[in-house]
């Protein structure tokens, strides 16, 4: 049997590393997260289904318990610089929220070069649309909905729960974004300095208003915003100003900041290998559930 076992083992680790050649570090670690019962508890009822007008896709997943009553819901963005990233690879964040009692929509969106700003926040608000029309059909709530996302992933979450008018122009009310999650997210910075942030939204006429933290206003949904002072990527000034400016306004934010993570980090500590660098997953879902049961009224 032991000889088995160890056989089992070196076969599972030959294979990652042949699938690492061709598959994406965050796609990697949902396989692996996967193999040691990451998966366990969750399960995704709806895969490959298109929404919007440009052929995008999402994923939903859902705790594999059925409730007797709707579940709130969680909109995950992931991150990618705006040229990269796919839902598949982020299975790993799903099922982390999945088991956590959500129910969790993963849209894509059309990345850099084939289009700049405002592409990624136009294919977000349709995201959100279609979860207002359909996740009920996965036993979600659509009175609580709630958005998550990780770097380039979280600027779409503060952008479209901060600046009212991308819901607006698909026929959603704004008021429907009932908390905010921002995971590593730059939220303000103007002057562009790097390469991904200029092909990305250097085109707009009014750079200021790509901004989150130029949005920012007192009737905000309440917001997380989570750093980590080993970030060199997104610096966490982008989520002290932003939750200061908020602060400032009287709005709901609260303010995380891991001491010593890395950009990649924050994102990692949702996995179930990496859970241990940081509680990143108990501190959001803690919030989320604070957050909508308040707004909710129960």
């Amino acid at each position: 049997m032991r000889r088995w076992l160890v056989l089992g083992v070196v076969v599972l680790v030959a294979g990652l590393g042949i699938m690492a050649v061709t598959v994406s570090p965050p796609g990697l670690l949902s396989i692996v997260d996967s193999v040691v019962g990451g998966g366990w508890g969750a399960s995704r009822p709806g895969s490959d289904i298109a929404f919007g007008t440009h052929g995008q896709t999402l994923d939903v997943w859902a705790p594999s318990q059925k409730a007797a009553a709707p579940r709130p819901v969680l909109i995950f963005w992931y991150g990618g610089g705006w040229v990269k990233g796919d839902r598949r690879a982020y299975a790993f964040a799903a099922r982390a929220y999945a088991k956590a009692g959500f129910v969790v929509v993963v849209p894509d969106y059309r990345k850099v070069p084939a289009i700049r700003f405002p592409a990624m926040l136009q294919d977000g608000a349709q995201a959100v649309k279609w979860t207002r029309d359909h996740i009920a059909l996965y036993g979600g709530d659509p009175s609580r909905i709630a958005f998550a996302g990780h770097s380039a992933g979280a600027y779409t979450v503060a952008m479209l729960a901060l600046d009212q008018r991308w819901l607006r122009a698909e026929g959603v009310d704004p008021g429907i974004v009932k908390a905010a999650v921002g995971l590593s997210g730059p939220y303000n910075f103007y002057p562009f300095t790097s390469k991904r942030a200029i092909d990305a939204l250097g085109n707009a006429a009014d750079p200021k208003m790509t901004q989150p933290i130029t949005f920012a206003r007192p009737d905000a949904p309440p917001m997380l915003l989570v750093t980590s002072t080993g970030d060199t990527e997104v610096k966490p000034h982008n989520a002290f100003d932003l939750a200061k400016k908020l602060k400032s306004l009287g709005a709901r934010v609260t303010l995380i900041d891991y001491p010593g993570l890395s950009h990649e980090d924050v994102a990692m500590a949702l996995s179930r290998p990496f859970r241990g660098k940081g509680p990143v997953l108990a501190d959001s879902v803690a919030f989320l559930n604070d957050a909508l049961m308040q707004r909710s009224g129960r």
